[in-house]
């Protein structure tokens, strides 16, 4: 049976190609109202293309934002249910004179596929909903029950994602789930992601006067808003890039000896992987460069800005600072006390007279992580071995898929990422690509895992749905 839905998949590679064409050419950016068209025509388009290879209860889920598109075939019995997670929202394009392409016309390349969302993640969203309708069209079933829930709002850090679970958490109750979203660790190397950091966010607003003063009157004489804002943030690292911030590391766990030897086993070369974004090496001393970015959690300032700007010259002394703050966060830690402790600290290192507002960023998620006997783990481990002829690494992602751990708190269940994309294809930046052999490789490996998780009966995922407490169930 997986041998004919892979050649029917293999044979209808120009059909594949020609409907990613379409999806990539709507300009589905949720960040910007003025992409409203756009985000429309990426739903409408969706609802479809779900209708058409015959799912059932294709409809949009309302949570207050931008609607989620959800769709369903529930025809095996007995067999395990498995919510298939996408989204169908891009990064903006900006800026614009950075592309050698236009970033909603597909142009192909030596081998990619240059269009905004083709890595993230339209290319694996295609993979996903082609393998199912495959099955559906060569046997008239799947190896499972299938959810699909094709969000509108990751790019934005899914604010509206928990309020959608709330009012529509019954229809969307499955035994695990399987994510487009989050790909590949490496091109030659098979990799299996077991999970990824958390994150939240802060944004600060600092006054040090009632208003901008002539640098000449009042230069040496009163504190710089610029100035302060700088010092507070550099406090949160030491000068080796430790992080400063008192009580922030103290639930983070030790590492252990196998999580050292699973990053071991796919090392990362710091000169090559600084070297080829143009960046400076630094960060905290007595870990590797993957255990750093998969395992341990970081602090980084995204944006500060303050004074004048703009041509030219005009001699002030800032009265105001302003600055974005994210924080990545590993498990044992939670978004709010973590936020907390940040807050703390930037509020102790506020000088006198200096008044500073911190306002948390919603969305914050805390990291997800699937257990090593877990069904999802076991079934795409044996298909990427099948496939790519070696046992694949357990790798965590440094980025954060949010509707991994708010599923895991109120649907009770963990996510499979099993995305295709790769680490160079610049995503949310100008030019971001697809590599184009990923698409039928993710096609055998969707199609393989299907049948795989296929051979499970619901009981084997029993053991590991959670309350929505958070506790087992």
């Amino acid at each position: 049976m997986t041998k004919a839905v892979i050649d029917d998949l293999m044979a209808r590679q120009s059909a594949i190609r020609a409907r990613l064409d379409a999806f990539l050419r709507l300009p589905s950016v949720s960040a910007d109202p003025g992409f409203a068209e756009g985000m429309g025509a990426a739903r409408d388009f969706l609802l479809d293309w779900l209708r058409g290879i015959s799912l059932s209860d294709v409809r949009l889920l309302d949570g207050g934002g931008e609607p989620a598109v959800y769709a369903a075939w529930e025809g095996a019995p007995g067999r395990p249910t498995l919510l298939v997670y996408g989204h169908y929202d891009v990064q903006p394009p900006a800026p614009l004179a950075a592309w050698r392409t236009d970033p909603f016309e597909p142009v192909e390349k030596d081998g990619r596929l240059y269009a905004r969302g083709a890595s993230d993640v339209k290319g694996s969203t295609t993979i996903a909903i082609e393998a199912v309708a495959a099955f559906l069209r060569v046997t008239g079933g799947c190896p499972v029950n299938v959810k699909f829930f094709l969000e509108g709002e990751e790019e934005t850090g899914s604010p509206s994602l928990r309020e959608l679970v709330r009012r529509h958490g019954d229809l969307l109750g499955a035994d695990a789930m399987i994510s487009a979203d989050g790909g590949r660790a490496s091109e030659t190397i098979p990799t299996i992601n077991v999970g990824a950091r958390g994150i939240a966010g802060l944004e600060l607003a600092l006054r040090s006067a009632g208003k901008e003063l002539h640098s000449g009157r009042y230069g040496g004489a009163v504190r710089n808003a610029l100035h302060e804002m700088a010092r507070m943030v550099a406090s949160l690292h030491d000068a080796e890039g430790r992080i400063a911030v008192p009580g922030f590391l103290e639930a983070v766990p030790a590492l252990t000896p196998k999580q050292r030897t699973d990053t071991a086993a796919f090392p990362l070369d710091e000169a090559t992987f600084c070297g080829e974004v143009g960046a400076a090496a630094f960060g905290e001393p007595g870990y590797t460069l993957r255990e750093r970015l998969t395992l341990r959690p970081a602090i980084d300032v995204n944006g500060m800005w303050g004074g004048y700007t703009g041509a030219g010259s005009k001699t002030v002394i800032p009265d105001e600072a302003f600055a974005k703050i994210t924080v990545r966060l590993v498990p044992g830690q939670d978004p709010e006390r973590a936020v907390a402790l940040v807050a703390e600290h930037l509020a102790r290192h506020c000088p006198p007279g200096v008044s500073l507002r911190i306002t948390p960023k919603s969305g914050n998620s805390p990291a997800s992580s699937l257990a090593e006997n877990h069904p999802l783990l076991r079934a795409g481990s044996a298909v990427l071995e099948r496939l790519m002829g070696r046992p694949p690494v357990p790798v965590r992602l440094g980025a954060t898929v949010p509707v991994t751990a708010l599923f895991q708190e109120l649907l009770g269940i963990d996510t499979l990422m099993f995305g295709f994309n790769l680490p160079d294809e610049d995503v949310h930046a100008p030019n971001e690509f697809f590599h184009l052999e990923s698409i039928p490789l993710g096609l055998r490996a969707w199609a393989m895992l299907l049948t795989e998780l296929g051979g499970m009966a619901e009981a084997d995922f029993a053991p590991f749905r959670r309350s929505v407490r958070g506790g087992p169930a």
